[in-house]
C-alpha cells in the first residue's frame, strides 16, 4: 500500500509533496517514485475538468494510470463571487492530488480535509508567500502524522 500526496497552486506550481508507504513494503515494492510527480501533474487537466462538474471539494478518483488511482481535492477558491473577490479567491485555489494503489475513499477524504485545514492555517502566516514551496518541517511532520493516521492505519 503506497500513497503519494502533492499540492499544486492555481498556477500549477508544485509546492509540497509527501509519500506514505508501509515499512514492510519498502523492500518488495518496485520503485516508481520518479513517475509519481509526472502522473500527478498529468492528471491536473482532468482535475480542472471535473472540478466544474461537482459542487464537492473532494472529487474522488479522477484518473487511473496502470495500477495507480489518482484522487483529487480542490479548494473552494475556484468559486468566483465578484470581480473584487476574484483576485483573493484565485490565490487560494489549490489542488491536492493523491496517487494510491488501493481504494480507500474515506481515509483519503479525511486526509484531504485535515491537510486542507492545516494548509489554510499555514497560508495565513504573514511570513509565507503564496504559491511558493512549503519548506516547513512542522508542516511536513503534521502531514506525515495525518498520513499515518488516515491512510496507513
Amino acid at each position: 500500500m503506497m500513497f503519494y500526496f502533492t499540492l499544486y497552486t492555481n498556477h500549477r506550481n508544485h509546492v509540497f509533496h509527501a509519500a506514505f508507504i508501509l515499512p514492510a513494503e519498502v523492500v518488495g515494492k518496485d520503485d516508481h517514485r520518479h513517475l509519481n510527480q509526472f502522473i500527478a501533474h498529468a492528471a491536473l487537466d482532468l482535475v480542472d475538468e471535473n472540478m466544474w462538474l461537482s459542487n464537492n471539494m473532494y472529487l474522488k478518483t479522477v484518473d487511473k494510470f496502470n495500477e495507480w488511482f489518482v484522487s483529487a481535492f480542490v479548494t473552494a477558491g475556484h468559486i468566483l463571487f465578484s470581480s473584487l473577490s476574484l483576485y483573493i479567491l484565485s490565490l487560494l485555489s489549490e489542488k491536492f492530488i493523491m496517487l494510491h494503489d488501493v481504494r480507500q475513499e474515506d481515509g483519503i477524504k479525511n486526509f484531504f480535509n485535515d491537510v486542507y485545514e492545516l494548509y489554510i492555517k499555514f497560508a495565513m502566516n504573514p511570513f509565507y508567500e503564496l504559491n511558493s514551496p512549503i519548506r516547513s518541517s512542522a508542516f511536513e511532520r503534521k502531514v506525515q502524522f495525518l498520513g499515518k493516521k488516515h491512510l496507513l492505519s
